[in-house]
């Protein structure tokens, strides 16, 4: 009989945990983008951005930002033309953590074992986390899967929470002209 009340107490955190953790994200609140390449917004203990220019590191960390995750591949963080300083050298020297999971293109590609390692160093991290990539459009997608995946959150829910940031329109909606919903089979 024990068993029976475990195995319901188990399906019940199961089916409430979801619930709770949607309430316990915000909404995201755009602040001012100086510094930062298109978006700068604030959710919670997250900042979610484009790429931030070596001062904003700085003004990051004394917001207490401890955590810095960079979803730019290492040949774009290698262009410096495009980032003229070493993000990740800059970032150890300010005493914050660094954390690179590449996204884009066949050799880094949108898989679960990324969103299972940026909730991982979300989990782990000691003070605010900044989630950033070039314009803040990765960033918004590895949001909305973690918001999915770990909060409870419907796509479209999700979808709505990116769109806040950089998510943009879906393509098809713009060719169709009509808004989505997203569901899982």
């Amino acid at each position: 009989m024990n068993y029976l009340k475990y195995l319901f107490v188990i399906i019940s955190l199961l089916i409430v945990e979801p619930i709770f953790s949607q309430d316990s994200v915000s909404f995201p609140v755009k602040l001012d983008p100086t510094g930062f390449s298109e978006v700068l917004v604030e959710e919670d203990n997250i900042y979610i951005s484009g790429q931030p220019d070596a001062d904003s590191f700085q003004k990051l960390k004394s917001e207490g930002v401890t955590t810095v995750i960079n979803l730019r591949t290492p040949k774009e963080m290698e262009n410096r033309d495009y980032v003229p300083f070493d993000e990740q050298a800059l970032v150890d020297s300010l005493g914050m953590n660094y954390i690179n999971i590449p996204l884009g293109g066949n050799e880094y590609p949108y898989i679960p074992e990324a969103v299972q390692k940026f909730a991982d160093e979300v989990a782990n991290a000691k003070g605010k986390v900044l989630l950033h990539c070039t314009t803040s459009h990765r960033a918004s997608i590895m949001w909305a899967a973690y918001l999915i995946v770990y909060k409870g959150f419907s796509p479209n829910k999700a979808i709505e929470y990116a769109k806040a940031i950089n998510f943009g329109e879906l393509p098809l909606e713009g060719l169709i002209g009509k808004k989505m919903s997203v569901q899982f089979e």
